[in-house]
C-alpha cells in the first residue's frame, strides 16, 4: 500500500482547508497544520516523531546561535555546530550499521576479529534525510544572511509541513517560511491545478511505475542471468521509467497537496529525459536537490574558484556525497562517483573543446547518449550489489539468446509513451487545465472520480511504497 497514503494527504489538505476558513487566526492555524502533520508523520511510526522535533530544535538553536554571534569567526563555529547537530540523527541512523560493517570486515581481513564497531540493525525513519537537509539550509542561510530568524512555531511547522515531509521536494526556508503567514482566499485556490497534479502523479505511480516494476525490473534485475540482452536493455530502460514515474509522480502528489492549500513548492523535475549532458540532467532531474548540493556542499568545497583541477574534484566529491545521501550502500556510492566523474568530463569538453554548430542529428545525438549514460548509471542505483549490477551489464554483452516473454508490445509501449511525453509540447495540457478550472464544482469533481476510477482499475492490487521513501 501507498504510505503515506495519498487518501490521507487529500484529507489532511481539505481539513486544514476547512479549519483555515473556520479560524483564519495565525497562531491556531499554525499549531492545527503542525498538530496534524505530527499525527500524519507519526501513522508511520509514533516514536520518530521525538526525532522530527529534535531536528526542528536543534534547527532553531543553531539559527538563534548563529544570529546572536557578531564576530564571523564566532558565527561560524555556532553555524559548523549548529549543522553538525543537525547531521548527526541522520549519519546514526543511516550510515552506522554502513561503516561499522564496513570497518569490522576490515580488521577482520587485516586479522583484528575482536576490533570494529558494535552491529546494530536500525530502522532508517521516513523522511530523514529531506527533513535534515531542510533544517541545514535553514541554519546555513541565516548564517549567509538569506533569512531571518523565524520564530519556533514557523520553523517547527516549515520541517513538520506534511506535503514535502516524507520525500521532499526539499524546499528552501525563504520559500516557505514567508508564506506561512500569507492571508489566503479559499476562493482563489487553484483546485483544478492542484488536482491535475495529484492525478497525474497517482497515474505515473499506480499504473506506469508499478506495472513497469512488477513485470519488468524486479524479474530482470532480481535474476538478471536468466534474461537475454534484449530484456536486460529493456529493464534497464524499465527502470528509468519507473523510477522517474515513482519520484515525479510523488512530487507532484506534493506540490499538487501544497497548492490545493495556497503554497507554492519549486519544480522538482524538468523533463530530464530530453537532457543533452549529465549537467543537464542534474539541472532537470530531482532539481531542488541538485541545487542544495551546489549551494550547501559543491559552492563551500570551491565551487570553480579554486582552479580547473579543484574544481573537477569538487564535482566528483559533490556527487559521491550526493550518491551516499541517497543510500549507505557501495552501490549508491559508485553511482555518485560515476555522475561526479561524468559531470566533470563534460565540463572539462566545455571548457577545451570548440563549440559545433547546432544541427538535428547533434542535438538527437546528444540526448540519446545522456539517456544511454544515465540508464547504465540507474544500473548501479537499482542493483542490490555491485555484483548483481556488473552481471546485469555484462548480459547486454554475452546475452544473445531468445528474450523471455517480459518484453511485450505493451512494456515498449508504456517506455515508448513516457519518452515521447519528455518531448511533447506543453501547451495543449496548460489550455486543458485552464478550461478545467472554469467548470462548476460538480462536473470538475466527476472528473476527478473518474481519474480515480480509471487509476485504479488500471493499476495492480496493492501498490508498493514509493521508492523515495527510503531515502
Amino acid at each position: 500500500m501507498l504510505f503515506p497514503t495519498v487518501d490521507f494527504a487529500v484529507f489532511f489538505a481539505l481539513v486544514f482547508l476547512g479549519h483555515w476558513l473556520l479560524n483564519p487566526k495565525p497562531l491556531p492555524w499554525k499549531l492545527f497544520m503542525i498538530g496534524a502533520s505530527y499525527v500524519f508523520y507519526a501513522w508511520w511510526d509514533v516514536h520518530f516523531i521525538w526525532l522530527l522535533a529534535g531536528v526542528s530544535a536543534i534547527a532553531q538553536v543553531g539559527a538563534i546561535a548563529v544570529a546572536r554571534q557578531t564576530h564571523e569567526t564566532r558565527r561560524r563555529i555556532a553555524m559548523v555546530a549548529g549543522v553538525t547537530l543537525a547531521l548527526l540523527p541522520l549519519l546514526y541512523f543511516k550510515y552506522y550499521s554502513f561503516f561499522s560493517l564496513n570497518l569490522t570486515n576490515a580488521a577482520a581481513d587485516l586479522g583484528f576479529e575482536n576490533l570494529g564497531l558494535p552491529l546494530v540493525q536500525l530502522i532508517l525513519p521516513v523522511g530523514i534525510s529531506f527533513f535534515t537537509f531542510m533544517a541545514i539550509s535553514y541554519i546555513v542561510d541565516v548564517y549567509r544572511g538569506h533569512t531571518h530568524v523565524a520564530s519556533w512555531i514557523d520553523v517547527f511547522l516549515y520541517l513538520s509541513f506534511f506535503p514535502h515531509l516524507v520525500a521532499g521536494p526539499i524546499v528552501r526556508p525563504d520559500e516557505l517560511i514567508p508564506q506561512i503567514d500569507v492571508k489566503r482566499d479559499p476562493r482563489h485556490i487553484d483546485v483544478a491545478g492542484a488536482s491535475w497534479l495529484i492525478l497525474g502523479g497517482l497515474f505515473k505511480k499506480v499504473v506506469v511505475s508499478s506495472f513497469l516494476a512488477a513485470n519488468v525490473v524486479d524479474p530482470v534485475f532480481g535474476d538478471p542471468g536468466s534474461y537475454s540482452a534484449l530484456d536486460a536493455a529493456f529493464g534497464i530502460m524499465a527502470y528509468a521509467i519507473v523510477i522517474y514515474a515513482d519520484f515525479s509522480g510523488y512530487t507532484d502528489i506534493a506540490i499538487g497537496v501544497a497548492k490545493m492549500l495556497g503554497f507554492q513548492f519549486p519544480q522538482n523535475f524538468d523533463r530530464p529525459y530530453s537532457a543533452r549532458s549529465l549537467q543537464g540532467f542534474w539541472r532537470r532531474w530531482h532539481i531542488t536537490l541538485s541545487r542544495w548540493l551546489r549551494d550547501y556542499l559543491y559552492i563551500p568545497l570551491g565551487g570553480s574558484k579554486k582552479g580547473e583541477a579543484r574544481t573537477y574534484v569538487n564535482i566528483v566529491v559533490t556527487m559521491v556525497l550526493g550518491g551516499l545521501w541517497h543510500g549507505a550502500a557501495w552501490t549508491f556510492v559508485f553511482w555518485g562517483f560515476y555522475h561526479g566523474v561524468g559531470q566533470a568530463i563534460g565540463a572539462w569538453k566545455r571548457t577545451h573543446l570548440p563549440e559545433r554548430p547546432e544541427t538535428p542529428m547533434l542535438v538527437w545525438g546528444q540526448r540519446i547518449a545522456t539517456f544511454s549514460l544515465v540508464c547504465l548509471g540507474w544500473v548501479f542505483f537499482r542493483a542490490d550489489s555491485m555484483a548483481t549490477a556488473f552481471e546485469l551489464l555484462w548480459r547486454l554483452v554475452v546475452g544473445w539468446g531468445e528474450p523471455t516473454e517480459v518484453v511485450t508490445p505493451l512494456v515498449v509501449g508504456t517506455i515508448a509513451g513516457m519518452l515521447a511525453l519528455q518531448y511533447a509540447p506543453r501547451e495543449p495540457g496548460l489550455r486543458l487545465q485552464e478550461r478545467i478550472s472554469t467548470w462548476h464544482p460538480v462536473p470538475m469533481g466527476l472528473a476527478g472520480a473518474l481519474g480515480l476510477f480509471v487509476i485504479a482499475t488500471l493499476g495492480p492490487q496493492g501498490v508498493a511504497p514509493f521508492i523515495y521513501f527510503q531515502f
